[in-house]
């Protein structure tokens, strides 16, 4: 392998909290030194000019979605790798919604070994890290050998969905509790959601498409709050979107129930308002929230009462997209997209700062998978990525290396692009 150097690199390391200008030195996979500058190289070293340009820790997804296996013409294992990577991510973890659903060690032990046999893929892609099923095939009713998927590796137990019968979500939190793995749920009543689209208030009313309250979120939440309050076993709440939600886990947390969360990316930079667009790609499940929603959200993040920032990755094909908002599925393309659109509109606009919003993308989705990150310092693995938060590129077919096109930025020129990972 090559030694490389990179030179004048501004390191952002949220495991240590700092943000500093400093050389880094690379080789056989390995940070060799850190200083402010390194002088002392071998003649063979790789010397990369790299003012104006950020090293962090590799970034981390809680969760997306892959096509393979079942829809590859949405999105295969390889490409869903390589648009990871393309996006700085060094860990990504997929949803058990797959055809069949991931809902036996069989399945995890076959994409496992699919992975490291492509040669489509090399030593710099992402780890892929699989979620298991909570219910067999994903349908909510009989439970998956919870033992039998933990020792076959996988990271996780979620069914992606909201659930429908709280009895059983009791069962789940019993039954897991010996196996210290992480357990996601998301939160909804599709009782009070019926056939909403859009969040309820003034916009989904200009617009004309079916309110989903925000109730439908937060009765959800309290009743899953109530759960682990009497049964104590962790729980990671996804894909958050309301104020009144973040209101409710603040004071979870504040009375020490065991709870983490997580929105995505979207929410955080998408509201009710630009859905007069009507583009399918905004149609996502939990909708977008009202401008007030988007203003809690962000606080929630930056005052940790929302742990992590997800990207919730959604391909679909064109045919599946272009097609009425109301009819359309929901979801989104993100993996490429999401450090330089949070980029520029939360660091450049002074509202986060680097580090915080490097935390919530690398160390603290690892924390609610139980893992870590390791600080950038000599003597460690190198877990990282370089990123030019100036470069400009257009989100077009020839710069995306995932397979599906439904992100509203579709032909847009934006700002911020990942040069290179280290896995």
């Amino acid at each position: 392998m090559t030694t490389e150097l990179l030179q004048q690199v501004r390191v952002i390391d949220p495991v240590s909290g700092t943000d500093q200008i400093a050389d880094v030195l690379i080789a056989d996979g390995y940070i060799q030194a850190i200083a402010p500058q390194i002088a002392d190289i071998s003649p063979d070293t790789v010397i990369r000019d790299c003012r104006g340009l950020v090293l962090g820790n590799g970034l981390v997804d809680l969760y997306s979605h892959s096509g393979e296996p079942g829809f590859e013409e949405r999105e295969t294992l390889v490409s869903f790798l390589q648009a990871a990577s393309a996006g700085g991510f060094t860990r990504v973890s997929v949803l058990p919604d797959t055809l069949p659903a991931i809902d036996n060690p069989a399945l995890v032990a076959q994409l496992q070994k699919q992975i490291k046999l492509d040669e489509g893929l090399d030593s710099s892609s992402p780890h892929l890290q699989v979620w298991g099923a909570i219910t067999l095939d994903l349908a909510g009713k009989q439970l998956t050998e919870f033992a039998d998927l933990a020792t076959a590796g996988v990271v996780g137990f979620t069914d992606g969905k909201p659930w429908e019968n709280l009895g059983l979500v009791r069962r789940v939190l019993e039954y897991l509790q010996p196996f210290g793995k992480p357990v996601a749920f998301c939160p909804c009543d599709r009782y009070l959601s019926a056939n909403g689209m859009m969040r309820e208030g003034a916009e989904a009313f200009r617009v004309g498409l079916p309110p989903v309250p925000a109730s439908a979120e937060t009765t959800a939440i309290a009743a899953l709050l109530e759960l682990v309050a009497a049964i104590r076993t962790p729980v990671h709440i996804m894909r958050v979107s309301t104020a009144r939600s973040v209101e409710l886990i603040a004071t979870a947390k504040f009375q020490g129930l065991p709870v983490t969360a997580s929105t995505t990316w979207m929410h955080l930079l998408l509201d009710t308002r630009d859905i007069k667009s009507y583009h399918t790609s905004l149609h996502l499940d939990p909708p977008l929230g009202n401008p007030s929603d988007v203003v809690a959200l962000r606080g929630g993040v930056r005052g940790g009462v929302i742990d992590a920032i997800a990207i919730d990755h959604a391909a679909y094909t064109y045919e599946e997209k272009v097609q009425a908002f109301a009819e359309s599925p929901p979801g989104a393309i993100g993996l490429e997209l999401a450090l330089p659109l949070l980029w520029q509109n939360l660091v450049e606009t002074g509202e986060f700062t680097a580090l915080e919003l490097w935390q919530v993308l690398s160390n603290k989705p690892a924390a609610c998978l139980q893992q870590e990150l390791k600080a950038i310092k000599s003597g460690e693995k190198a877990e990282l990525t370089l990123f030019d938060p100036q470069q400009t590129w257009k989100v077009n077919r020839e710069n995306l290396h995932t397979l599906s096109n439904n992100t509203p930025w579709f032909g847009q020129e934006i700002k911020g692009r990942v040069l290179q990972t280290w896995c």
